[in-house]
């Protein structure tokens, strides 16, 4: 933990429960920094600022900001009795309290507490949260009034609030809103885990599918094992155990410049044919010469991910559903929130983002037509 001290000195974007800030520190060197307001109080300028530095210090880019641990002069009040005994961020500093959707307090617990089925929901399964807003217009471009529940899962960023994305498809609507699983909070549903979360979606939102993805910010350090995505397979196991229809969006890549994420990602492979020990449908881009997107990537990258794709294959648990990439460029630039994944836009990394529609596309099939309601 690296500690700093600092002034806000401006205020900057907002976004649910987030407040950027400008901070200048002790020695003059100004910084971004983040408030959460549900755990620190609403900054303002002249407040003085406890900061941790640790992300900023070693240079990393999804978690590039200091952090706004407490505004000392300023506390903010406790909070009015409420319900709920659920520790998030169990036994830190800064561990936060809620309520869990199932527990005895919860206003849905007789609704939960024998719930045992997701009743053959489709769940889109996803690495990357950047893949979330591609799969809800897609879904939304085929089943406009689909309700869709995204689960944010504990692999990468805990807050909730960090997302822009989740907060932005919750305010246009396009998605009901976030369930926080895990060790992950702030969401508009609070769980104990993957399988309370899936439940919570089906049954207390009436959701017809759900997106699970981990947090901004996975974790990776280039080795077989060590990256956060190995929770995707634990998530398609949950879903099949919920007696749900488990989508396993490939994570694959056109621009990503590491061997290991270019074409189809290892991380995937592992995840789908080590880690998850069900049946899973894997959609496959099928390029439309008449999509932009699907023209830009090019000879070299297709010839890869076929060879990629026989070997991923080769897995009898994995259903592979090829998936035409029409009409996908028009339906991801309508996305209501800008598309970006490690900093790379549509046409910085198409293979990516069609991914990730043709597993919308996917799951929109799955839908009855029914679902189409007013």
């Amino acid at each position: 933990m690296m500690w700093r001290n600092g002034r806000i000195v401006s205020l900057g974007r907002a976004w649910g429960e987030s407040q950027e800030c400008q901070v200048e520190l002790d020695d003059g060197s100004e910084y971004r920094a983040l408030a959460y307001r549900r755990l620190v109080g609403t900054p303002r300028v002249g407040d003085r600022a406890l900061l941790g530095a640790s992300a900023v210090h070693r240079g990393l880019g999804t978690g590039g900001y200091l952090m706004v641990v407490a505004l000392p002069d300023r506390l903010p009040a406790d909070p009015p009795p409420a319900p709920g005994h659920i520790v998030k961020a169990r036994y830190t500093p800064l561990q936060y309290m809620t309520l869990g959707v199932d527990e005895q307090e919860s206003p849905y617990y007789d609704l939960l507490s024998q719930a045992d089925s997701i009743a053959g929901m489709p769940v889109v399964v996803a690495d990357l949260h950047s893949a979330l807003p591609a799969v809800v217009a897609a879904v939304h471009a085929h089943r406009p009034h689909a309700r869709i529940g995204y689960i944010m899962d504990d692999g990468g960023a805990l807050p909730v609030w960090f997302s822009q994305v989740a907060s932005a498809l919750t305010a246009s609507g396009d998605i009901l809103g976030t369930i926080s699983s895990g060790q992950a909070f702030g969401g508009d549903l609070e769980s104990v885990n993957i399988h309370t979360a899936l439940l919570a979606a089906r049954l207390v939102w009436q959701a017809d599918l759900a997106i699970v993805t981990q947090g901004p910010g996975n974790l990776g350090t280039g080795t077989r094992w060590g990256f956060s995505g190995t929770r995707v397979g634990d998530i398609i196991n949950a879903v099949h155990t919920l007696e749900g229809r488990a989508i396993g969006l490939l994570r694959m890549s056109s621009g990503d410049a590491r061997d290991r994420h270019f074409g189809l990602s290892h991380h995937t492979t592992t995840a789908l044919t080590r880690v998850a020990l069900s049946p899973v449908l894997c959609p496959v881009p099928r390029f439309d010469a008449t999509d932009e997107l699907s023209a830009l990537v090019d000879s070299g990258t297709r010839t890869k991910i076929a060879r990629q794709f026989s070997e991923l294959f080769a897995c009898p648990r994995l259903e592979r559903r090829d998936i035409a990439t029409t009409g996908l460029t028009e339906v991801l630039e309508a996305s209501p929130v800008n598309l970006r994944t490690m900093g790379r836009g549509l046409r910085e990394d198409p293979l990516a983002f069609l991914a990730a529609g043709v597993a919308g596309y996917a799951a929109a099939q799955l839908l009855p037509e029914s679902t189409d309601r007013q």
